[in-house]
């Protein structure tokens, strides 16, 4: 079920982010890996949404110090 191709929409679901944000995040190669099966049709994978997002986690918020 976590191999399951899903839509924006059940991403932004997932991450809480719009369908805009996804879109941009796509532009600049930042988000997580999507598909196209079409010129229109984007999709994802749902494991790895669930892993960008936890690779994005942190400690702290300030830089980490030397």
């Amino acid at each position: 079920m976590d191999d399951d191709f899903i839509h924006a929409a059940a991403v932004g679901e997932l991450t809480g982010l719009s369908a805009g944000a996804l879109a941009q995040l796509r532009y600049r190669g930042i988000g997580p890996r999507f598909y196209k099966p079409t010129p229109r049709k984007v999709l994802y994978k749902r494991s790895e949404v669930i892993a960008w997002v936890e690779a994005s986690a942190k400690e702290r918020t300030s830089p980490a110090y030397a």
